[in-house]
């Protein structure tokens, strides 16, 4: 999310409006294959996110990190429990700051990972996403850039473990990156997959989300590690896929019958979504979906400010970060 972007949608909504402040508990870091494991953080809201850590016999890869100080810090020490000397590389799915504010915390003893142009969209947004939720207790979060960054395919290589990053965007944002562990069969997919939490391609692409869930299906993944939401397998891209495929048919209603992106929203049937966290993302998703039937490229610039505006008027306040 781009500074500009941050300050529109800081100034479209009002601290007055937030809920209760409320601490979501700790995330932990548990095994999903020998070597590889899983650090989820419940229940996969806004700015909580999952992060993996992929413990070879000699280097070690973290996929992401968290949105605050005191979160990144529980996450570093349950890595460390494993890694006693912490990542070699730290690898950033994509830019925004759940993902990538405790990059500051590992680097310099970790090589922050990136694609090239999350790089520069880490560096536009700077550390705007602080501004949409002024109650949560950020702590410091340095803007901390990847120092490594590839344009296509990546491999780090370790004498027991390959990990391998795969650009697969546009789909969550303009450029997105899944690590790949082939002899584990565990693919940690950044926020290209959901569970049990609404997807969001404002940002992206619906379009290039489905091109992209088609080429990780290839991949053959026995665990599949989310972005946002419980660990899964090969059933989570089919479950974000079906998302996405209404998100299409609502967007092609709306249009036929006039609606705007935030009328559709308001009058849908979410039928088996409807029980997804954050489903004020749909209407984020509409704008999306209504740009691309209008022509507008996957990942291309959108107003995000006047989406997460009419994101909080369908949720009747500000949505709820219990980061």
């Amino acid at each position: 999310m781009s500074t500009a972007t941050s300050s529109a949608t800081s100034s479209a909504t009002s601290p007055a409006t937030s809920p209760a402040r409320q601490v979501a508990a700790p995330g932990s870091l548990r095994p999903v294959a020998d070597g590889v494991y899983a650090f989820v953080q419940p229940e996969g809201g806004w700015c909580l996110n999952n992060a993996g850590l992929i413990a070879g016999a000699d280097v070690a890869v973290l996929v992401d990190t968290a949105a605050t100080e005191s979160r990144t810090r529980r996450l570093k020490e349950e890595v460390r429990r494993v890694v006693p000397g912490g990542p070699e590389y730290v690898v950033n799915t994509h830019f925004h700051g759940d993902h990538t504010f405790g990059n500051g915390q590992f680097a310099p003893d970790s090589v922050i990972v990136a694609h090239e142009g999350t790089r520069s969209d880490t560096s536009e947004a700077g550390l705007g996403l602080r501004g949409l939720w002024p109650d949560v207790e950020w702590g410091e979060t340095p803007l901390t850039l990847p120092s490594l960054t590839f344009r296509d395919e990546l491999t780090l290589h370790d004498a027991a473990l390959r990990t391998e990053l795969l650009h697969v965007g546009p789909a969550h944002t303009a450029n997105d990156v899944v690590a790949w562990v082939p002899a584990r069969g565990v693919l940690f997919t950044g926020d290209l997959v959901w569970s049990g939490v609404t997807p969001y391609v404002l940002m992206g692409s619906v379009t290039g989300s489905l091109r992209a869930l088609e080429r990780l299906r290839a991949l053959g993944p026995a665990v599949v590690v989310p972005g946002h939401g419980p660990v899964g397998g090969p059933e989570l891209l089919d479950e974000t896929e079906a998302y996405l495929r209404m998100l299409q048919r609502l967007a092609e209603d709306g249009k036929r019958r006039g609606r705007t992106a935030l009328q559709t929203a308001r009058e849908a049937d979410l039928g088996s979504f409807a029980g997804l966290l954050d489903a004020e993302r749909l209407v984020g998703n509409l704008h999306r979906a209504y740009a691309e039937l209008d022509g507008l490229a996957p990942g291309a610039r959108i107003d995000v400010g006047a989406s997460f505006a009419e994101m909080v008027a369908y949720h009747g306040g500000l949505p709820t970060c219990h980061a």
